[in-house]
């Protein structure tokens, strides 16, 4: 079971070519502060004052929205993290999930490349309850576009604090250096497990 305000172990020392100073911010600073931010958020909702509802502003309304914004970002950062310290080599049961639901490995990865350009914070391969497959997906914002019934399963983290530090305005590299970073160890066992549950 999730427990949204425990953070999470880094599953690495460290990274080829992402430093320690870009792990510290991202990790140390920003995805425990959501993880914080997300506790301070129930524990203003356990007072909240609900016959003040409103849809054109409430506390309540306020809140649960933030709420999904926090807890997007505590899930979508943990996702990334966990998958990153290997060697970049594809291997196990979800290369060959991609290339029957992408037609091959290179057709998938060169699409998942384009939308980490394209996106303004996430790119995220899923497994698609709603059609028993492998989709990639964006997410601008924490809390935009994300797909009902999808679990993520490799989340690579495009907002400018994941990279600049290192790579400056140089997304394209950034993300080729994420790709050579991959633990598909972890990636395989994440997706038996969402695809395969017992």
């Amino acid at each position: 079971m999730k427990n949204y305000n425990q953070i999470k172990n880094l599953p690495f020392k460290e990274l080829r070519d992402i430093s320690q100073r870009t792990i510290e911010n991202h990790w140390g600073k920003l995805y425990q502060g959501y993880v914080k931010k997300w506790q301070e958020i129930q524990n203003k909702l356990e007072k909240v004052d609900l016959p003040s509802a409103n849809a054109t502003f409430s506390e309540l309304r306020a809140l649960k929205v933030e709420e999904t914004f926090a807890t997007n970002a505590v899930i979508l950062h943990e996702a990334y993290f966990d998958i990153l310290g290997g060697e970049g080599m594809p291997e196990g049961e979800i290369i060959k999930a991609i290339e029957r639901d992408f037609n091959s490995f290179e057709g998938w990865l060169e699409e998942f490349k384009a939308l980490g350009l394209a996106s303004r914070g996430w790119v995220i391969l899923a497994y698609d309850f709603n059609e028993g497959r492998l989709k990639n997906y964006i997410a601008d914002a924490h809390n935009l576009y994300g797909i009902w019934g999808a679990a993520p399963i490799v989340v690579l983290d495009v907002y400018e604090h994941a990279y600049f530090i290192d790579f400056g305005t140089d997304k394209k590299s950034y993300i080729e250096t994420f790709f050579q970073n991959l633990n598909w160890q972890a990636i395989n066992k994440k997706y038996l497990k969402i695809s395969k549950p017992c």
